[in-house]
């Protein structure tokens, strides 16, 4: 059932004006009881080199990028998540609060809708908001 997809991913930290977002092709494809969004990442994310894949399940989304860049970033509405971001300048632990969280997926694609609140390192935790569209191609 693997299809060719278009993903949008926007992040939006709150407090700044603009949002951060790519659109590229990729793969979208289900497996067991989860959808999976699979695209690399371009020059403009700043992680070339990098395949990042979404695993989207019905009250959870995981974040993994493999490659130039390493990450697994949970979101759960039931828990908080700790993440090591492995970049070429070093590792960085995240700690991730997901506040709300919603999907509406299916196998024509669809939309994710996430609201968190994300440490970096200890610092005070940034809230963002993380939209993810993807639109499958006959």
């Amino acid at each position: 059932m693997k299809k060719k997809a278009i993903v949008s991913v926007s992040s939006k930290v709150s407090g700044d004006d603009e949002a951060v977002e790519v659109v590229t092709p990729g793969d979208f494809y289900k497996k067991d009881n989860a959808y999976y969004a699979v695209y690399e990442e371009t020059e403009v994310s700043g992680m070339e080199g990098t395949t990042t894949t979404l695993k989207i399940g019905e009250n959870k989304l995981s974040l993994i990028r493999m490659g130039s860049t390493t990450a697994k970033m949970d979101f759960d509405k039931k828990s908080k998540s700790i993440s090591m971001y492995n970049t070429p300048y070093g590792t960085i632990q995240l700690e991730i609060e997901t506040n709300s969280l919603d999907i509406n997926i299916n196998e024509e694609g669809g939309n994710v809708l996430i609201n968190y609140n994300m440490a970096v390192g200890g610092n005070a935790p940034t809230n963002t908001v993380l939209t993810v569209n993807i639109k499958t191609q006959e």
